[in-house]
Protein backbone atom coordinates (compact mmCIF):
# COMPACT_ATOMS: atom_id res chain seq x y z
CA UNK A 1 0.00 0.00 0.00
CA UNK A 2 2.92 2.33 0.97
CA UNK A 3 4.67 2.03 -2.58
CA UNK A 4 1.14 2.71 -4.16
CA UNK A 5 0.59 5.85 -2.23
CA UNK A 6 4.25 6.92 -2.80
CA UNK A 7 3.52 6.43 -6.42
CA UNK A 8 0.70 8.36 -6.71
CA UNK A 9 2.21 11.66 -4.95
CA UNK A 10 2.69 14.89 -7.02
CA UNK A 11 4.25 17.92 -6.29
CA UNK A 12 3.15 20.70 -8.82
CA UNK A 13 5.56 23.44 -9.01
CA UNK A 14 5.16 26.55 -11.51
CA UNK A 15 7.47 29.25 -11.28
CA UNK A 16 9.84 29.43 -13.58
CA UNK A 17 13.39 29.49 -12.42
CA UNK A 18 15.12 32.76 -11.26
CA UNK A 19 11.15 34.22 -10.13
CA UNK A 20 10.49 35.30 -6.57
CA UNK A 21 7.35 35.29 -4.66
CA UNK A 22 4.79 32.83 -3.89
CA UNK A 23 3.45 29.59 -5.69
CA UNK A 24 0.25 27.56 -4.44
CA UNK A 25 2.17 24.27 -4.65
CA UNK A 26 -0.07 20.50 -4.29
CA UNK A 27 0.75 17.29 -2.90
CA UNK A 28 -1.55 14.18 -3.76
CA UNK A 29 -1.93 12.01 -1.53
CA UNK A 30 -3.84 8.87 -0.70
CA UNK A 31 -7.25 10.00 0.65
CA UNK A 32 -7.00 14.01 -1.26
CA UNK A 33 -4.76 16.98 -1.90
CA UNK A 34 -2.29 18.38 0.27
CA UNK A 35 -2.24 22.13 -0.01
CA UNK A 36 0.65 24.60 0.12
CA UNK A 37 2.82 27.99 -0.53
CA UNK A 38 6.06 27.71 -2.32
CA UNK A 39 8.68 30.98 -1.23
CA UNK A 40 11.24 31.12 -3.42
CA UNK A 41 13.75 34.47 -3.37
CA UNK A 42 14.67 36.24 -5.99
CA UNK A 43 17.95 35.72 -8.32
CA UNK A 44 19.26 32.42 -10.42
CA UNK A 45 20.74 29.49 -9.63
CA UNK A 46 20.00 26.66 -7.03
CA UNK A 47 19.20 27.78 -3.51
CA UNK A 48 18.27 25.54 -0.67
CA UNK A 49 14.81 24.87 0.10
CA UNK A 50 13.11 24.47 3.87
CA UNK A 51 10.30 22.08 4.21
CA UNK A 52 8.02 24.08 7.05
CA UNK A 53 5.83 21.87 9.09
CA UNK A 54 3.34 23.45 11.95
CA UNK A 55 2.62 22.48 15.60
CA UNK A 56 -0.58 20.08 16.64
CA UNK A 57 -3.56 20.68 16.30
CA UNK A 58 -5.84 22.66 13.38
CA UNK A 59 -2.63 25.34 12.91
CA UNK A 60 -2.49 25.87 9.22
CA UNK A 61 0.70 26.77 7.29
CA UNK A 62 1.16 30.00 8.47
CA UNK A 63 1.27 29.30 12.33
CA UNK A 64 -2.61 29.82 12.74
CA UNK A 65 -4.57 28.03 14.80
CA UNK A 66 -8.70 27.24 14.39
CA UNK A 67 -9.03 26.74 18.38
CA UNK A 68 -7.39 30.48 18.40
CA UNK A 69 -8.70 33.78 17.73
CA UNK A 70 -6.96 35.95 15.38
CA UNK A 71 -3.84 35.09 13.43
CA UNK A 72 -0.09 35.21 14.54
CA UNK A 73 1.10 34.09 10.88
CA UNK A 74 4.71 33.18 12.46
CA UNK A 75 5.27 30.29 10.03
CA UNK A 76 3.84 32.50 6.92
CA UNK A 77 6.51 35.36 8.74
CA UNK A 78 9.21 33.10 8.71
CA UNK A 79 8.94 32.10 5.44
CA UNK A 80 9.46 35.65 4.37
CA UNK A 81 12.68 36.35 6.10
CA UNK A 82 14.19 33.12 4.46
CA UNK A 83 13.31 34.26 1.15
CA UNK A 84 14.94 37.71 1.93
CA UNK A 85 18.10 35.80 3.08
CA UNK A 86 18.41 33.72 -0.14
CA UNK A 87 16.41 30.45 1.10
CA UNK A 88 13.41 29.11 -0.56
CA UNK A 89 10.63 27.56 1.52
CA UNK A 90 7.73 25.34 1.84
CA UNK A 91 5.13 25.42 4.41
CA UNK A 92 1.54 23.63 3.80
CA UNK A 93 -1.39 22.98 5.51
CA UNK A 94 -1.99 19.68 7.25
CA UNK A 95 -4.44 17.24 6.55
CA UNK A 96 -7.44 18.13 7.84
CA UNK A 97 -6.50 21.70 7.79
CA UNK A 98 -7.00 24.49 6.07
CA UNK A 99 -7.32 23.94 2.35
CA UNK A 100 -6.03 20.33 2.68
CA UNK A 101 -9.67 19.89 4.74
CA UNK A 102 -10.69 17.46 2.12
CA UNK A 103 -7.80 14.79 2.37
CA UNK A 104 -8.69 14.94 6.57
CA UNK A 105 -9.59 11.79 8.16
CA UNK A 106 -12.14 10.92 11.33
CA UNK A 107 -10.02 11.32 14.15
CA UNK A 108 -10.51 7.62 14.76
CA UNK A 109 -8.53 7.11 12.44
CA UNK A 110 -5.65 9.42 12.45
CA UNK A 111 -1.76 8.99 13.50
CA UNK A 112 0.54 10.84 14.17
CA UNK A 113 2.47 8.55 10.85
CA UNK A 114 0.15 10.01 8.23
CA UNK A 115 1.70 13.50 9.34
CA UNK A 116 5.20 11.81 8.74
CA UNK A 117 4.28 10.13 5.54
CA UNK A 118 3.38 13.81 4.22
CA UNK A 119 5.84 15.26 5.16
CA UNK A 120 8.63 12.53 3.42
CA UNK A 121 6.87 13.07 0.52
CA UNK A 122 7.05 16.24 0.38
CA UNK A 123 10.66 15.68 1.07
CA UNK A 124 11.40 13.74 -1.50
CA UNK A 125 9.55 15.71 -4.18
CA UNK A 126 12.13 19.16 -3.18
CA UNK A 127 14.81 16.46 -3.42
CA UNK A 128 13.68 15.81 -7.46
CA UNK A 129 13.08 19.96 -8.30
CA UNK A 130 16.04 20.81 -9.94
CA UNK A 131 16.31 24.23 -8.38
CA UNK A 132 17.15 23.72 -4.98
CA UNK A 133 20.59 23.04 -3.74
CA UNK A 134 19.97 21.05 -0.50
CA UNK A 135 16.58 20.35 0.89
CA UNK A 136 16.06 20.51 4.95
CA UNK A 137 13.46 20.40 7.08
CA UNK A 138 12.03 22.52 10.25
CA UNK A 139 9.18 21.83 12.28
CA UNK A 140 7.64 23.65 15.22
CA UNK A 141 6.29 22.38 18.39
CA UNK A 142 4.70 18.77 17.82
CA UNK A 143 6.18 19.23 14.03
CA UNK A 144 9.41 19.37 15.27
CA UNK A 145 9.32 15.50 16.53
CA UNK A 146 7.45 14.89 12.48
CA UNK A 147 10.70 16.74 11.44
CA UNK A 148 13.10 14.27 13.44
CA UNK A 149 11.19 11.26 11.78
CA UNK A 150 10.36 12.40 8.35
CA UNK A 151 14.06 13.42 7.68
CA UNK A 152 15.43 10.02 8.33
CA UNK A 153 12.89 8.53 6.07
CA UNK A 154 13.75 11.03 3.15
CA UNK A 155 16.26 11.78 3.95
CA UNK A 156 16.89 15.66 4.19
CA UNK A 157 19.76 17.02 4.19
CA UNK A 158 19.79 18.56 7.46
CA UNK A 159 16.85 18.79 10.26
CA UNK A 160 15.71 22.21 12.49
CA UNK A 161 13.71 21.58 15.67
CA UNK A 162 12.40 24.83 16.54
CA UNK A 163 10.11 24.50 19.94
CA UNK A 164 9.99 20.41 19.82
CA UNK A 165 9.47 19.08 23.25
CA UNK A 166 12.16 17.38 24.93
CA UNK A 167 9.87 14.49 26.74
CA UNK A 168 7.51 11.93 25.14
CA UNK A 169 3.40 12.93 25.46
CA UNK A 170 2.94 10.32 28.42
CA UNK A 171 5.68 11.84 30.30
CA UNK A 172 4.65 15.56 29.77
CA UNK A 173 1.06 14.32 30.57
CA UNK A 174 1.89 13.20 34.19
CA UNK A 175 4.22 15.89 35.22
CA UNK A 176 1.26 18.12 34.11
CA UNK A 177 -1.42 16.45 35.61
CA UNK A 178 0.20 15.17 39.17
CA UNK A 179 -0.39 18.15 40.75
CA UNK A 180 -3.95 18.63 39.52
CA UNK A 181 -5.45 15.12 40.41
CA UNK A 182 -6.56 13.27 43.60
CA UNK A 183 -4.42 10.00 43.71
CA UNK A 184 -6.62 7.78 43.00
CA UNK A 185 -7.62 9.36 39.90
CA UNK A 186 -3.60 9.38 39.08
CA UNK A 187 -3.43 6.06 39.63
CA UNK A 188 -6.18 5.32 37.00
CA UNK A 189 -4.36 8.18 34.52
CA UNK A 190 -1.23 5.82 34.93
CA UNK A 191 -2.80 2.78 33.96
CA UNK A 192 -4.30 4.59 30.59
CA UNK A 193 -0.72 6.00 29.68
CA UNK A 194 0.83 2.35 30.43
CA UNK A 195 -1.69 0.56 28.53
CA UNK A 196 -1.23 3.13 25.58
CA UNK A 197 2.53 2.79 25.69
CA UNK A 198 1.67 -0.80 25.21
CA UNK A 199 0.01 -0.07 22.03
CA UNK A 200 -3.43 -1.10 24.01
CA UNK A 201 -6.86 0.96 23.82
CA UNK A 202 -8.22 1.45 27.19
CA UNK A 203 -12.36 0.81 27.35
CA UNK A 204 -12.78 2.40 30.63
CA UNK A 205 -11.94 5.89 31.12
CA UNK A 206 -13.36 7.79 33.92
CA UNK A 207 -15.44 10.71 32.99
CA UNK A 208 -12.78 13.29 34.65
CA UNK A 209 -10.14 12.37 32.02
CA UNK A 210 -12.56 11.51 29.08
CA UNK A 211 -11.48 14.55 27.36
CA UNK A 212 -7.71 13.55 26.82
CA UNK A 213 -8.51 10.09 26.51
CA UNK A 214 -12.09 9.61 24.42
CA UNK A 215 -11.61 6.46 22.35
CA UNK A 216 -11.63 8.56 19.39
CA UNK A 217 -8.21 10.02 19.93
CA UNK A 218 -6.66 7.22 21.74
CA UNK A 219 -5.50 5.56 18.30
CA UNK A 220 -3.50 9.00 17.64
CA UNK A 221 -1.92 9.08 21.06
CA UNK A 222 -0.85 5.06 21.07
CA UNK A 223 1.08 6.55 17.06
CA UNK A 224 2.61 9.72 19.27
CA UNK A 225 3.64 7.12 21.79
CA UNK A 226 6.13 5.29 19.45
CA UNK A 227 8.10 8.04 18.62
CA UNK A 228 9.84 9.21 21.82
CA UNK A 229 11.25 12.53 21.18
CA UNK A 230 15.05 12.29 22.33
CA UNK A 231 15.30 9.09 20.00
CA UNK A 232 14.36 10.32 16.80
CA UNK A 233 16.96 12.94 17.66
CA UNK A 234 19.31 10.89 18.41
CA UNK A 235 18.43 8.89 15.45
CA UNK A 236 19.24 11.38 13.16
CA UNK A 237 22.58 10.89 11.16
CA UNK A 238 22.53 14.81 9.31
CA UNK A 239 23.04 17.87 11.03
CA UNK A 240 20.70 19.08 13.49
CA UNK A 241 19.72 22.57 14.62
CA UNK A 242 17.97 23.08 17.71
CA UNK A 243 16.16 26.00 18.81
CA UNK A 244 14.01 27.07 21.62
CA UNK A 245 12.96 30.26 22.98
CA UNK A 246 13.75 31.72 26.78
CA UNK A 247 10.06 33.33 27.22
CA UNK A 248 8.10 30.33 25.85
CA UNK A 249 5.61 28.94 28.18
CA UNK A 250 4.75 25.80 26.31
CA UNK A 251 8.06 24.07 25.47
CA UNK A 252 11.00 25.16 28.06
CA UNK A 253 14.18 25.60 27.99
CA UNK A 254 15.32 22.26 29.20
CA UNK A 255 13.50 20.75 26.67
CA UNK A 256 15.90 22.04 23.99
CA UNK A 257 18.54 21.14 26.24
CA UNK A 258 17.68 17.56 26.96
CA UNK A 259 16.93 17.10 23.04
CA UNK A 260 20.79 18.50 22.54
CA UNK A 261 21.88 15.85 25.17
CA UNK A 262 20.32 12.82 23.20
CA UNK A 263 21.94 14.07 20.28
CA UNK A 264 25.49 15.76 21.13
CA UNK A 265 26.15 16.72 17.35
CA UNK A 266 23.59 19.21 17.71
CA UNK A 267 23.81 22.61 17.64
CA UNK A 268 21.68 24.30 20.01
CA UNK A 269 20.52 28.02 20.08
CA UNK A 270 18.22 29.61 22.80
CA UNK A 271 17.03 32.43 21.54
CA UNK A 272 16.45 35.28 24.05
CA UNK A 273 13.01 36.79 24.41
CA UNK A 274 10.91 33.94 21.76
CA UNK A 275 7.68 32.35 22.74
CA UNK A 276 6.02 29.85 21.74
CA UNK A 277 4.22 31.38 18.24
CA UNK A 278 8.21 32.76 17.65
CA UNK A 279 7.23 36.57 18.42
CA UNK A 280 9.72 38.70 20.51
CA UNK A 281 7.63 38.58 23.97
CA UNK A 282 8.56 39.15 28.08
CA UNK A 283 7.62 35.93 29.96
CA UNK A 284 4.36 37.64 31.20
CA UNK A 285 1.24 36.07 30.73
CA UNK A 286 -0.10 39.51 29.77
CA UNK A 287 2.20 40.07 26.98
CA UNK A 288 1.94 36.06 25.84
CA UNK A 289 -1.59 35.78 25.29
CA UNK A 290 -2.04 38.70 22.64
CA UNK A 291 1.08 37.69 20.71
CA UNK A 292 -0.85 34.44 19.74
CA UNK A 293 -2.99 36.37 17.83
CA UNK A 294 -0.82 39.42 16.24
CA UNK A 295 0.40 39.25 13.24
CA UNK A 296 2.04 42.43 13.45
CA UNK A 297 4.35 41.47 16.46
CA UNK A 298 7.60 40.97 14.68
CA UNK A 299 9.20 37.91 15.24
CA UNK A 300 12.20 37.35 16.96
CA UNK A 301 15.38 38.80 15.07
CA UNK A 302 17.45 35.24 16.91
CA UNK A 303 14.83 33.02 15.00
CA UNK A 304 15.75 34.09 11.46
CA UNK A 305 19.45 34.84 12.16
CA UNK A 306 20.36 31.17 13.71
CA UNK A 307 18.23 29.38 10.91
CA UNK A 308 19.59 31.47 7.95
CA UNK A 309 23.14 30.60 9.14
CA UNK A 310 22.47 27.19 10.16
CA UNK A 311 20.81 26.71 6.48
CA UNK A 312 23.68 28.47 4.77
CA UNK A 313 26.52 27.04 6.98
CA UNK A 314 28.75 24.11 5.46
Amino acid sequence: MMQWVMGMLVLMLSLPAGAAGEQEVTLAVEGGVLHGTLSLPAGDGKVPVVLLHAGSGPTDRNGNSAMLPGRNDALRMLADALARNGIATLRYDKRGIGASAPAGLREADLRLDHYIDDATAWLRQLRADPRFSRVLMAGHSEGALIAAVACQRAPADACISIAGAGSSLDEILRVQLKPRLPPELYQQNEHILQSLARGELVADVPAALLALYRPSVQPYLISSLKYPPRAAVAALSMPLLIVQGSTDLQVSVDDARALAAAAPKAKLVIVPGMNHVLKLVSGELAQQMPSYANPDLPLAPGLVDAVTAFVQGP
